[in-house]
C-alpha cells in the first residue's frame, strides 16, 4: 500500500447552498481549503477533483424515487416535494441541488475508492459528513448521504468490515440506519444526548439490527461537557470496540459543531480537543484498519473561528504534518477572510487550551459523574456483542 494522503475538492462543491441565513454557509468551505493551502498543505497532501456521483452510485444507499424527487426539486425549487424532506426550512431546494450533492458525494466516494486502491493511505473530504440524510429522504441539511455512500462502495469493492466513527455533536442517523442491519459494519456515534438536541436519535440501547447486534454503537453525551469529558468518552469507547471489529478500512466524520462557540448545539469543546480527537483516529487507523483513513467534514456553523482551523489540523494530521496549536493563522487568510465576511478570524491555530482527560482504564468509573454514566451506558449496551467487558 502507499503511504501519504490526498485532499478532495472541487471548487464547485460551494455550490451546496441553502441560501442566505441558512446555518449550512459554503463559506466555511471556501475559507477551509483557503487555509490549507495558506499552510501549503497541499504540497503534502495533494488536491484532487473526483467525479460526481451517477445514478448507480447514489442508489447504493438512496431509493430511486428520492433521487428523482431531488432531480425534479432542483430543476424546479418551488415546486419540491416535502414528503421527500425537500423544501423544508431545513433543507430548502436551490437550483442545482442535485448536481452540488452529487458532486460532494462524488468527493467522499473516490476518496473511498483512492485508499481501498492504496492509491494513499488516508484521504480527507472536509465537504463531506451529510450523516442525516436517509435512503429516502433529506434531513438535517444533508441531501445525499456520502458517508454512507463511502462505506457502501467499500462493501462494493471487496472491503469486509468499514468501522464508522462520527464525532459530530448531532447523532450519525443516517449513516446508522442505511447499516443498521448489516454485521460488516460498526457506527460509533459520539453526540449530544438526544433528548435535547436534533435528530432525537442516538441513545445507548440503539445497538444494531437482528443480524447485527452490537453494531450500531451511541454514547449520549450530557449538555455543557468540556475538552476533558469529550476525549474521555471518546478514549473510553472508541479503541476497544475497533481492536475486536478489526475493520478493514476506518471512515470518520469530523463535524465541528462540538465547539463551545457553535451556535446549534450545547457542547463546550475547543479546537485544540477536536485536533486532539483528529489525531487518535489517525493513530488507531493505523493500530486496527491497516492505516486506511478516510476523513469527512460534517456540521461545524462557527463558519469563521473554528470550521476552517479544525479541518485544517484535519488535513494536516491526515498529510503527517500536524500543526502545532500555538502556530499563527497566516496573515494572508486573515486577511481574506475579512475582505470576503467582515469578521475578524482568529490569529493563532488554537483556543488557548491543552486538552486533559482521565484514562477510563485507569481511573475506573465515577457513578455521580453524568458523563461516566453515559459511557457506561454505552459499555453495557453492546461491548458484550463483542466479547468485551463493559
Amino acid at each position: 500500500m502507499s503511504g501519504g494522503a490526498q485532499v478532495m475538492w472541487d471548487n464547485a462543491v460551494t455550490g451546496y447552498d441553502f441560501g442566505t441565513g441558512h446555518p449550512m454557509d459554503p463559506v466555511r468551505l471556501a475559507l477551509t481549503m483557503d487555509l490549507v493551502k495558506a499552510f501549503e498543505l497541499d504540497r503534502r497532501a495533494p488536491v484532487v477533483a473526483a467525479k460526481a456521483a451517477g445514478e448507480s452510485t447514489l442508489r447504493l444507499v438512496h431509493r430511486e424515487s428520492y433521487i428523482e424527487a431531488v432531480r425534479n426539486a432542483s430543476l424546479d425549487p418551488g415546486r419540491a416535494d416535502e414528503s421527500f424532506g425537500l423544501g423544508t426550512t431545513d433543507d430548502p431546494a436551490f437550483a442545482g441541488m442535485h448536481e452540488a450533492s452529487a458532486l460532494i458525494a462524488g468527493q467522499s466516494v473516490g476518496a473511498a475508492e483512492a485508499v481501498w486502491r492504496g492509491t494513499v493511505q488516508h484521504a480527507v473530504n472536509f465537504a463531506g459528513g451529510l450523516h442525516h440524510a436517509m435512503p429516502g429522504s433529506a434531513s438535517g441539511f444533508c441531501i445525499y448521504n456520502d458517508a454512507s455512500l463511502a462505506i457502501a462502495r467499500l462493501l462494493e469493492l471487496g472491503a469486509e468490515r468499514v468501522a464508522y466513527v462520527d464525532i459530530d455533536v448531532h447523532h450519525g442517523d443516517g449513516v446508522e440506519s442505511a447499516f443498521w442491519n448489516d454485521p460488516r459494519v460498526l457506527t460509533i456515534s459520539l453526540h449530544e444526548h438526544p433528548r435535547v438536541l436534533f435528530p432525537g436519535t442516538g441513545w445507548p440501547e440503539e445497538t444494531g439490527g437482528p443480524d447485527a447486534p452490537g453494531s450500531a454503537v451511541n454514547v449520549a453525551l450530557p449538555p455543557g461537557i468540556s475538552d476533558g469529558g469529550w476525549l474521555r468518552a471518546l478514549h473510553a469507547v472508541v479503541p476497544e470496540l475497533l481492536e475486536a471489529f478489526a475493520p478493514t478500512v476506518l471512515v470518520t466524520q469530523h463535524g465541528a459543531d462540538t465547539h463551545i462557540e457553535d451556535p446549534l448545539a450545547h457542547l463546550a469543546v475547543t479546537v485544540d480537543a477536536q485536533r486532539e480527537a483528529a489525531m487518535a483516529l489517525h493513530d488507531w487507523s493505523h493500530a486496527h484498519a491497516q492505516g486506511r483513513w478516510v476523513a469527512l467534514g460534517g456540521g461545524g456553523y462557527s463558519v469563521v473561528d473554528v470550521v476552517p482551523r479544525t479541518w485544517t489540523h484535519l488535513v494536516a494530521v491526515a498529510a503527517g504534518a500536524p500543526i502545532d496549536p500555538a502556530t499563527e493563522v497566516p496573515e494572508a487568510w486573515r486577511q481574506r477572510v475579512y475582505a470576503r465576511t467582515r469578521a475578524t478570524a482568529p490569529r493563532r491555530m488554537t483556543d488557548g487550551r491543552k486538552p486533559v482527560w482521565r484514562d477510563w482504564e485507569e481511573t475506573g468509573y465515577d457513578p455521580g459523574d453524568a458523563l461516566d454514566q453515559a459511557v457506561l451506558a454505552t459499555r453495557r449496551a453492546v461491548f458484550p456483542s463483542h466479547g468485551l467487558l463493559p
